[in-house]
Order: structure tokens, then C-alpha cells, then sequence
């Protein structure tokens, strides 16, 4: 059974930087594809970011192009999500999930393609 840990939220002034990383373990992540999803209070859970299971394909939603990269190291099990210039609008808790790469559609970040889901952590951008 997938497992996934997310870790490295925080609070951070607007402007700054912060990594998140999703530690898999259980199985191998190199056969799933990893998304970045966030869910604001009193919003729905929405899609950050995406990678393929070999890291060759990458998705971002518009509101997070240019700020944020998301990236994975197969052989540490582990996915990141590194968010520069964030901005109060960002502040959320931040998930992340696997899709088995057999069936996820490439670049999607649909919620119902995601199997699996860590428990989250918090990011808040405030001054």
C-alpha cells in the first residue's frame, strides 16, 4: 500500500520561498504520477502541479506558472515542490497524491485520477 508524507510547510512572508517534499513509501513511486493540490478554507481542492511517473512531463496550473516547480527523485521515493514568490493567495494546506502512470492521463490533475493522498501541510503566506 502507497503511502505518502507531505512536509516543509509553514509560514512565510509574501515574497519568500518554501520546499515542500512528499515522501512515498510502501511501493515504488517510479510507476505513478505525483500532482501538488492545495485547499484553501471554504474552497475546493484544487489542482497545483503534476509530473509524470519519469519526470519527463510536467503540468501547472495557471495562478503557480513561473513561481512554482515541482520535481522528484525516484530514488529517494520522493516528490517536491519548490514554491517561489508566493503570495497570500497561496495559503492553503497542500496535498499531494499518486496516480498509477497505466491510467493517468498525462498532465491531468483531476482529483478522481488520484488514488492515493497524503495528509497535508499547511502553507500560509502573511506578513
Amino acid at each position: 500500500q502507497l503511502q505518502l508524507v507531505e512536509s516543509g510547510g509553514g509560514l512565510v512572508q509574501p515574497g519568500g520561498s518554501l520546499r515542500l517534499s512528499c515522501a512515498a513509501s510502501g511501493v515504488t513511486l517510479d510507476y505513478y504520477a505525483i500532482g501538488w493540490f492545495r485547499q484553501a478554507p471554504g474552497m475546493e481542492r484544487e489542482g497545483v502541479s503534476c509530473i509524470s511517473g519519469s519526470g519527463g512531463s510536467t503540468n501547472y496550473a495557471d495562478s503557480v506558472k513561473g513561481r512554482f516547480t515541482i520535481s522528484r527523485d525516484n530514488a529517494k521515493n520522493t516528490a517536491y515542490l519548490q514554491m517561489n514568490n508566493l503570495k497570500p493567495e497561496d495559503t492553503a494546506v497542500y496535498y499531494c497524491a499518486a496516480a498509477d502512470g497505466s491510467s493517468w492521463n498525462p498532465g491531468s490533475m483531476w482529483l478522481y485520477e488520484y488514488d492515493y493522498w497524503g495528509q497535508g501541510t499547511q502553507v500560509t503566506v502573511s506578513s
